[in-house]
């Protein structure tokens, strides 16, 4: 049997789904201006330890 695809990392995590990385390119900072027309509450993944 395979392994699990989900090994959590948090730094991986924000690094690569992080706010920074979003703003970075002008489609990444298109998908936080979708998320926030859209009224999500959690508009990009964050550090993790306190959210």
């Amino acid at each position: 049997m395979p392994k699990r695809t989900f090994q959590p990392n948090r730094r991986r995590r924000s690094k690569v789904h992080g706010f920074l990385v979003r703003m970075a390119t002008k489609a990444g900072a298109a998908v936080l201006s979708r998320r926030r027309a859209k009224g999500r509450h959690k508009i990009a993944v964050s550090a993790g330890f306190r959210d």
